[in-house]
């Protein structure tokens, strides 16, 4: 890990290949301009509190524009933490992988592919970005990597993997010279031979024409074969290998749309129980449901939520209350909530306070 001084932040590697990995220091000379996106860790010594970037993704320089295509919009690390996938604006995901050549931990590029192009629903007069909202990695069972990426409407299963080139070595005219008469005296099977390997991303399923908002959510199941998809009234439950059908688990629409006070912000499956799941709302609530108790899940079973003292409540409240993402802790204890000013952890067993 590089050396991080009193007075300052030092990169210690960057993603890619476009521009320079440089110093930040407290004066502004070492160019926060060119700090677009950065992964930062913390670094606690004795009796001093520093941060450091370990490393960096650099999209462009001071004098040179970053085009919207190229802002991340997502990023995922696998059950591992060995692999990391990115995607951006422009419908694209790179893949990075843990670079066991170096100490500490950094990633190397692995291999990068179009997930999404940019489309147009004639019925609704709509434009549907390639923006990638977010991905997924599925539990690995053989060499090849499974993910899940979705922009606002449409998701898909991608399949990567190490696949062999192989090329022609030797066949019945590889001397160059051809019989005069048209024919060989001795007949050769030709033979292939290894050329290269590359990282080829491939396709499985596409999951399409089940939301009518924009997606905000996916999450795998524990069982490795079910997840979910959310939207702002939605959260529709589909099988891996079945692809043009899904179940509908929970929606909140109401008959009257002027009657809508929250909207649904993001959902995730708990880590070790398949049959629990929970979601977030604009409102500040946490909903945990279970599929056992009902097929649609409108009933919760537990509600978290954290009761607001009327003298503090003002314009702003019901704005910076809004949960934009939840997390369950790796045991499925605990709730990690994240609003607009403070991350909040709750204890699954305690609902009325985090």
């Amino acid at each position: 890990m590089a050396e991080v001084d009193n007075n300052g932040w030092k990169f210690a590697q960057c993603f890619g290949d476009k521009g320079e990995v440089e110093d930040i220091t407290e004066d502004g000379q070492g160019g926060t301009k060119n700090l677009y996106h950065s992964l930062f860790h913390f670094v606690r010594r004795i009796g001093v509190f520093a941060w450091a970037a370990r490393q960096r993704l650099v999209l462009g320089r001071d004098r040179v524009p970053v085009p919207d295509t190229d802002i991340i919009s997502t990023v995922e690390f696998d059950h591992t933490g060995d692999y990391l996938a990115t995607g951006d604006k422009g419908g694209r995901v790179v893949l990075f992988e843990r670079n066991d050549g170096k100490k500490g931990c950094e990633y190397k590029f692995y291999t990068e592919f179009q997930s999404h192009e940019p489309e147009f629903d004639y019925l609704k007069s709509l434009e549907i970005e390639e923006k990638i909202n977010k991905i997924k990695w599925c539990k690995r069972q053989n060499a090849a990597h499974f993910l899940l990426s979705t922009n606002d409407k449409t998701i898909k299963l991608w399949k990567v993997f190490e696949k062999s080139l192989k090329v022609v070595a030797e066949n019945n005219l590889s001397d160059g010279l051809r019989p005069s008469n048209g024919q060989l005296s001795n007949l050769k099977l030709p033979k292939l031979t290894h050329h290269d390997t590359i990282i080829a991303a491939v396709p499985r399923k596409v999951y399409a024409n089940a939301h009518a908002y924009h997606i905000n959510s996916i999450s795998i199941n524990s069982d490795g074969e079910t997840y979910i998809s959310a939207d702002d009234l939605r959260i529709n439950l589909w099988n891996l290998n079945i692809s043009d059908q899904s179940f509908n688990i929970v929606d909140i629409k109401p008959v009257n749309m002027e009657e809508l006070t929250e909207v649904i912000t993001a959902a995730e499956f708990h880590p070790v129980h398949c049959n629990l799941f929970m979601y977030s709302s604009s409102k500040g609530t946490i909903k945990l449901s279970d599929m056992r108790a009902a097929a649609l899940c409108d009933q919760h079973a537990k509600l978290f939520e954290e009761q607001e003292d009327p003298a503090n409540k003002s314009f702003f409240s019901e704005i910076i209350s809004s949960i934009s993402d939840v997390k369950f802790s790796k045991d499925g204890r605990y709730i990690l909530s994240r609003d607009y000013l403070t991350l909040k952890i709750w204890d699954i067993a305690m609902e009325n306070r985090p």
